[in-house]
């Protein structure tokens, strides 16, 4: 079974979000707003890729109001922000569990911001394990590599040690905005839209 961190349906695109999503990424700007799956990652992964291909200089905002999803698939997020060279700041809007809550703590450092309502929470994957022996102890297997995987993360993006995040990550960590900011989860709770505007990044290469 592929590890999850928690799940849920996301809604089909309707044209109207189509619409809405087509200026927002005019404004360079992301929105994860479902439960993570890969259909949800292949077209984030897409908005970060052409955006960054627009211009690599300026940074780009991930807006994320999620209850989490496959592992796998945030895993292809992550790995797409940090493959571009932008900066990439992320916004917690509502809710960000889970999945939700390892992308928020991703962003670029000092660009990872929280409104002063939203909720945080972080815990660890997990995964339905059946099937024959064999079976049962390979997925086991990779749920423990995923495991550690996600704590090693978290652990690099909040500060902690990973031992720290590993117990604290045993059952359902909820977070207020502030609390989320001196965990190391988020660096700023923000209360206006200037505060999280997209802005020209400082060059990272040439002269």
């Amino acid at each position: 079974m592929t590890p999850m961190m928690n799940d849920g349906d996301a809604p089909g695109a309707s044209p109207f979000d189509d619409q809405l999503s087509s200026r927002l990424l005019d404004q360079r700007i992301v929105v994860l707003g479902a439960a993570v799956d890969d259909a949800i990652a292949n077209r984030i992964c897409a908005q970060l890729l052409l955006l960054s291909a627009s211009d690599p200089r300026r940074d780009i905002s991930l807006y994320i109001n999620s209850p989490g999803g496959s592992v796998s698939a945030g895993l292809a997020i992550f790995d797409t922000m940090r493959l571009i060279p932008n900066d990439v700041s992320t916004l917690a809007m509502g809710f960000a569990a889970s999945m939700g809550q390892f992308l928020l703590s991703a962003g670029t450092k000092g660009k990872r911001y929280s409104l002063p309502h939203a909720r945080i929470m972080m815990h660890q994957p997990s995964a339905g394990i059946r099937g024959t022996a064999v079976d049962i102890e390979i997925q086991a297997e990779n749920l423990e590599y995923t495991k550690a995987l996600m704590h090693k993360l978290n652990a690099e993006h909040s500060g902690h040690d990973v031992d720290t995040v590993t117990a604290d990550s045993e059952r359902d960590r909820w977070f207020t905005a502030e609390q989320a900011r001196a965990y190391g989860l988020v660096d700023t709770v923000v209360t206006t839209l200037d505060d999280i505007r997209p802005s020209a990044s400082k060059p990272k290469v040439g002269l």
